[in-house]
């Protein structure tokens, strides 16, 4: 039997989240962000508003792609998890009193829908498709994960071989990317011919800008051993 009732209004970047009890009042409401930590935020309400897993029910509409990730969190808790057809949601707002439109508004129809429906509401199962979108969304958090971590590593090993580098451009560019990848140090930039600088440089497109010239990357690296000296 259910006794918390969530209604959870998903947008690309945060969602809010509303809980209510069996009498319809409010258990819970936040906002968070769409991703592992703000699911662990929505978790942690959840625990503290319920029993178990099982006496929680969760409503969201169907939003494209964006809820994707926030019901694979869900299910794999064993949280019943349901998605809705906004054209319902719609409806149902529409004999609200309520006419201020906000997430946490959207949220609290949302969930109260859920509680009024609890009887009548088709829960979605996990088909192979949404085990498949599970698993995906797996691989793109850890990911992301690799993505920071190698991010940060760049970060650092650039502190030791060209500081200077980071406060000149946007070192995750296309562009400097490939840059670093032929000339990966102030050293070995001093040493280049600047026709080899300036063919690294050259973007994709030529619409593009070029991050700096031959010129300035070079006078940069040839100042690194002084700027060294005048931290140290």
């Amino acid at each position: 039997m259910y006794t918390l009732y969530v209604g959870v209004d998903v947008s690309k970047d945060s969602f809010s989240a509303r809980g209510l009890d069996n009498n319809g009042e409010t258990c819970f409401s936040l906002t968070a962000e769409m991703n592992y930590k703000g699911f662990s935020e929505l978790l942690n309400a959840l625990s503290s508003c319920s029993q178990s897993p099982s006496s929680v029910i969760v409503g969201m509409e169907s939003t494209g792609c964006y809820h994707i990730n926030l019901f694979s969190f869900l299910a794999e808790q064993d949280i019943c998890t349901v998605v809705i057809n906004p054209l319902l949601i719609s409806n149902f707002a529409k004999l609200s009193l309520r006419k201020t439109k906000t997430d946490k508004k959207d949220a609290l129809t949302i969930a109260t829908f859920v509680l009024l429906n609890k009887d009548s509401i088709v829960e979605v199962s996990i088909s192979q498709d949404y085990r498949d979108l599970r698993d995906m969304a797996r691989e793109r958090e850890s990911l992301n994960k690799f993505i920071a971590s190698t991010k940060n590593d760049m970060k650092r090993i650039l502190q030791y071989t060209f500081p200077e580098l980071e406060s000149m451009c946007n070192v995750f560019s296309q562009t400097l990317l490939c840059f670093l990848a032929e000339f990966p140090s102030a050293r070995v930039i001093k040493v280049a011919k600047r026709k080899a600088i300036e063919k690294v440089l050259q973007p994709p497109d030529k619409r593009m800008a070029r991050p700096f010239t031959a010129e300035e990357i070079i006078e940069a690296a040839r100042k690194l051993p002084r700027l060294i000296r005048q931290r140290r």
